[in-house]
């Protein structure tokens, strides 16, 4: 098969003239019409440090293209940055991006007919918006991580962006003082590179990683070392390998890629945030996943990495250690993972691990013994319940109170919701209710990190229950749960709760419930109406009108016909 087969549409042919011309204007030479043309989807910006450091990797990679035999076209790809619009209205925009993302991809390689992409990205909806692209478009394809932040330090500890956030409630609750909190801020973020604990970036780049599509190691480095540069050129030339031998998505992202996956980011404690991106990739390739696998998987997989935003380390720590092949590794030899699926490289998940140790090193606590896990199981536990009959989304490992029964205090948005915490309205035993912020209902599915954070930072972490229809950061832990589907817009029963409602979350039982009787549940659903749409025109009127539950991923090409 030739390498060139889809970029044959613009460059072969007398009728291809004016093409050409506009080729040779960008170039091409007389003997490059024959060479496969790579998409370069580079996710440069300065609107994040995630993003910051991309392009020289975005510029290494394009040479290395080049230098493999192929003609690379490179375009940019937008992004939002979580923690800059955290808490604000522009956090909606966030989860939006992750499609507007694979449109534009999509839109690049298809409208061009190029032959393969390699697509690198930072911020966490970068990730699964190439992958969605990729899924959809079935062309030979490679993702590169823009790489991790190093961690910042202040009085002995390490610091994410997350220590900010939670700086914010400890000030409030006058644990510290303001030196403290802007000495904090300060040092949070000492450069370029994604959130560095085992956030929603980190978590999905390690997911990548252990569906086969992109490089061994890659996840976990250092966006500001020499070695994540090296990684960006390497993955250039395994890319156009995969060319030439025509390895496509749809023979990598199998049932058992994601299965790979999802037990990698049960080893690691990953971001509730995978479940519905890998759930909104399964439905783009066709492979059948639900949101009981996630379940199912979880009792399997024990947690055997310490790491932030519950654990003491973070993704530089996890490199160091051995990174992703090493926790890979462990679960192979236990039965826990694929051996015989493929990667982009060619070789199989068994053949890529063939020469790790079967055992962490001993010189190290970052990747546990499989004899002393952090946790015997994993810990993004799918609850169901009156409360949310679709499933909803929790991180259950660690909580000091894994059941909690407590009256409703009922927000309509993120902010009331944080208004009420900073103002000491909230008390131990409290359940709190953030509705109306779905996919549909905010639009956009917000993350919850800021209200979160302010819990942990007044002490209330493990006293304290909150549910939401909205998403949680990556860097969100205690007895939290989101994803709550169907969510209040569309009618489901976090819609009907009132103040003061029992609300009971039983982590072990995996129970989400109102203890409301049926008959006043009725009743309350036949006097409910919905609220009007926020938003009627623009990205976010469109992303409210097409949006799938989130137990359907959020995915917005759902039925359209």
């Amino acid at each position: 098969m030739s390498d060139n087969k889809r970029s044959q549409a613009i460059t072969q042919g007398v009728q291809r003239s004016p093409n050409r011309a506009m080729l040779r204007a960008v170039g091409f030479g007389d003997h490059d019409f024959t060479k496969p043309i790579v998409g370069l989807a580079n996710g440069y910006s300065t609107i994040t440090p995630c993003n910051m450091g991309i392009n020289q990797l975005a510029i290494r990679a394009e040479a290395s293209l080049r230098a493999a035999g192929a003609m690379p076209q490179m375009f940019g790809t937008i992004t939002i940055s979580d923690g800059i619009s955290m808490g604000t209205e522009g956090m909606k925009y966030s989860l939006v991006s992750r499609e507007v993302i694979a449109d534009s991809i999509e839109t690049a390689c298809n409208g061009q007919s190029m032959d393969a992409v390699l697509a690198i990205g930072g911020c966490d909806k970068n990730m699964p918006g190439a992958m969605i692209a990729i899924a959809r478009m079935n062309i030979p394809s490679i993702f590169v991580y823009g790489g991790t932040i190093k961690p910042g330090h202040h009085n002995g500890k390490d610091l994410t962006v997350v220590s900010s956030f939670e700086a914010v409630g400890q000030f409030s609750a006058g644990k510290i003082d303001e030196a403290e909190l802007i000495a904090i801020e300060q040092k949070a973020c000492p450069g370029v590179g994604s959130c560095g604990g085992m956030f929603t970036a980190n978590t999905m780049s390690s997911a990548i990683e252990a569906m086969g599509l992109s490089l061994p190691y890659s996840s976990t480095m250092a966006a500001e070392d020499e070695e994540k540069a090296i990684s960006a050129e390497k993955s250039a030339y395994v890319l156009v390998e995969a060319i030439h031998k025509q390895i496509l998505p749809k023979q990598i992202l199998t049932r058992k890629a994601f299965e790979n996956a999802i037990a990698v980011i049960m080893a690691v404690g990953g971001s509730t945030n995978a479940v519905l991106h890998l759930l909104a990739i399964s439905r783009t390739i066709g492979v059948p996943l639900s949101i009981d696998d996630f379940e199912e998987i979880r009792g399997k997989v024990p947690v055997i990495c310490d790491l932030k935003p519950s654990g003491k380390y973070v993704a530089t720590d996890l490199h160091t250690a051995g990174g992703i092949p090493q926790v890979m590794k462990i679960l192979l030899e236990h039965g826990l993972l694929h051996g015989d699926a493929l990667t982009i490289s060619g070789q199989t998940v068994a053949e890529v691990l063939a020469d790790i140790p079967s055992t962490p090193r001993s010189d190290q606590d970052v990747i546990r013994q499989w004899d002393n896990p952090m946790y015997a199981q994993g810990h993004l536990a799918i609850l169901k319940g009156n409360l949310a009959t679709e499933g909803a989304v929790a991180k259950i490992t660690g909580v000091k109170q894994p059941v909690i029964t407590g009256p409703a205090r009922v927000f309509e948005s993120e902010e009331a919701c944080l208004d009420a915490i900073l103002a000491g309205k909230i008390q131990a035993g409290d359940v709190i209710v953030i509705r109306y912020e779905g996919p549909k209902g905010g639009p956009g599915m917000r993350e919850m990190l800021a209200p979160t954070s302010a819990i942990i930072g007044a002490g209330l972490g493990d006293a304290v229950g909150l549910i939401t229809d909205g998403r949680f950061s990556g860097g969100t832990y205690g007895m939290v749960v989101g994803h709550v589907a169907p969510e209040a817009y569309v009618g489901g029963t976090i819609a009907l709760v009132q103040e003061g409602d029992s609300i009971t979350i039983d982590a072990p039982k995996r129970s989400l419930q109102l203890n409301v009787s049926e008959p006043e549940l009725a009743t309350r659903r036949a006097n409910w109406q919905a609220p009007a749409p926020r938003y009627t025109t623009g990205i976010l009127g469109k992303y409210a009108k097409l949006v799938s539950s989130s137990s359907l991923g959020a995915v917005t090409d759902l039925d359209l016909f």
